[in-house]
C-alpha cells in the first residue's frame, strides 16, 4: 500500500479526535454547503428561465411568420395558407408544429367599465393541449369546422377588472369602419402571470376575424413555427429564412419580446457572481483548514523527516487527507443539493408570490452537464488550492518541530 496514503486514513477524522475531528467535519460541511447551494442556485434559475420562456413560446410559438407591411399596427396584413412556405416548411425536420392565427383590436364592454384588448383568432391547428395548462377555470373555446361558436377566453386580470366569470354573455365592439359587435360568451378562463398577455390579450376564433375583415377562408394573419429546441433559434432563423416566401417576414418571439429575454439574460450574471463567491469562500476554507491541520501535525512531519521521509511524501500525507475532505463534501453536498430540488420538484414546498414572481412555486431544473460542470470545477480548483498549504512543509525544520508544543 501507498504509504502516504495509509497515512493519511490513519489520520482522517474517523480516526482523529478532539481538535482534528471537529476542523475535519467544518471542512465537510462547508464543502458541501457551498456545493448544495451552487446546485441549488442553478437548478432554480434554468426552472425560472425555462418557466418563463415557456409561458412566452405558448403564446406565441418560437417564431411568428407575417406578411411584410410597413406598419406597426396590432392587426396584420392576410396572406394565404396556401403560401409556398406553408406547402415547403415540413421539408425542415427541426420544424415541430405551425400554427394560424390573427389578432384584431376589440373593447369589451362589462356591468360598469369598458376594457380595450386584443383577440387573438386561433384555428382548428391550434395546439389546446399545450395551452390548456395555463386555462385555470372553464374549458378551451370550441372550434367548428364550418361557422363560428362565438366563444371566448378572458385572462384572469381582464375577467376581475370587468366583474366577469365563466358563462357569462357579453359585447365585442370591434375597431373598424364602419364599427361592428359580437355577442360571444366567456367559456374559460386563463392566467400566465405575464403582463404582456394577461393584460391585453383574449383568446377567441380565427374565423370571427376573418368574418370581420372579409377575408377570404384560407387567408390568416400569421403562422406560428414551434421548432424542437429553442435554444438552436438562432442557428435556425436562416434555414427557416431560406423557405420564405418574398413578401413575408420571420420574427423571432425573442426579439419581439426582448425586454423579457433580456431581463433572463441579466439574471445569469447575478447567479455566476453569487457562485463565484461561495466557491472562493468554500475553496479558502479548504486551504485553511488544511493549513491549520498541517500546523498541528508539526510534531508528526517532523518526526516523519527524522525518521527519512521526503517532502514529496509528506506532502502527499496531507493532500490525500484533503482529497479525502473534497470528496465527502461533495458526496453530501450532491445529495443535499439535488434531493431539496427533487423534493421541490415534485411536492412544490416553497410557494412564491404569482404576481411578483410569474409563477406560484420555486421552478427547478434538471441541467445535468451544468451539475457535471460544476462538480469537475470544484475537484480541479480545490485540488489546486490543496497544493498551496502542503507546500509549507518543505519549510518545516525536524529538530525544532519534534520539539513544539
Amino acid at each position: 500500500m501507498n504509504l502516504s496514503y495509509f497515512i493519511a486514513k490513519r489520520i482522517s477524522f474517523k480516526k482523529a479526535g478532539g481538535f482534528s475531528a471537529t476542523i475535519h467535519k467544518i471542512a465537510v460541511g462547508s464543502l458541501a454547503l457551498g456545493l448544495a447551494v451552487s446546485l441549488i442556485s442553478f437548478m432554480v434559475l434554468g426552472g425560472f428561465q425555462r418557466t418563463v420562456s415557456e409561458k412566452v413560446y405558448g403564446f406565441t410559438g418560437h417564431y411568428q411568420v407575417q406578411r411584410f407591411t410597413m406598419s406597426n399596427a396590432f392587426e396584420e396584413a392576410p396572406f394565404s395558407q396556401n403560401s409556398e412556405f406553408s406547402q415547403t416548411y415540413k421539408q425542415l425536420p427541426f420544424i415541430r408544429k405551425v400554427q394560424s392565427f390573427a389578432h384584431k383590436a376589440a373593447l369589451i364592454k362589462g356591468e360598469q367599465e369598458v376594457e380595450g384588448v386584443i383577440m387573438k383568432g386561433i384555428g382548428p391547428d391550434f395546439d389546446s393541449l399545450a395551452f390548456a395548462k395555463y386555462v385555470i377555470e372553464g374549458r378551451m373555446i370550441t372550434i367548428p369546422e364550418e361557422g363560428t361558436s362565438n366563444e371566448i377566453l378572458l385572462s384572469q386580470h381582464i375577467a376581475n377588472r370587468l366583474l366577469l366569470k365563466v358563462g357569462d354573455e357579453i359585447t365585442l365592439y370591434f375597431v373598424q369602419d364602419p364599427p361592428r359587435y359580437r355577442r360571444v360568451e366567456v367559456v374559460g378562463i386563463f392566467q400566465t402571470y405575464l403582463e404582456n398577455f394577461d393584460e391585453k390579450i383574449i383568446i377567441g376564433e380565427l374565423q370571427t376575424i376573418r368574418n370581420l375583415n372579409n377575408w377570404t377562408k384560407d387567408q390568416v394573419g400569421g403562422l406560428e413555427i414551434f421548432v424542437d429546441d429553442f435554444n438552436k433559434i438562432s442557428s435556425y432563423t436562416p434555414l427557416i429564412e431560406e423557405f420564405m416566401d418574398y413578401d413575408l417576414k420571420l420574427i423571432s418571439s425573442q426579439d419581439k419580446f426582448l425586454e423579457i429575454f433580456d431581463w433572463l439574460s441579466l439574471l445569469d450574471n447575478n447567479v455566476y457572481v453569487f457562485i463565484g463567491l461561495i466557491g472562493f469562500v468554500a475553496i479558502f476554507n479548504m486551504g485553511a483548514i488544511l493549513f491549520i491541520l498541517i500546523m498541528e501535525r508539526t510534531q508528526m512531519i517532523g518526526l516523519l523527516k527524522a525518521l527519512g521521509s521526503t517532502n514529496k511524501q509528506i506532502r502527499r500525507i496531507f493532500f490525500w487527507n484533503g482529497i479525502n475532505i473534497l470528496l465527502r463534501g461533495m458526496a453530501i453536498g450532491n445529495i443535499l443539493g439535488l434531493g431539496i430540488g427533487f423534493f421541490q420538484d415534485q411536492f412544490r414546498l416553497i410557494p412564491l408570490d404569482a404576481a411578483s414572481y410569474y409563477m406560484s412555486y420555486v421552478p427547478i431544473d434538471w441541467n445535468w452537464p451544468v451539475f457535471i460542470l460544476i462538480n469537475f470545477g470544484i475537484i480541479i480548483l480545490t485540488a489546486a488550492v490543496l497544493w498551496i498549504p502542503v507546500m509549507v512543509i518543505s519549510r518545516v525544520d525536524p529538530i525544532r518541530s519534534i520539539r513544539f508544543d
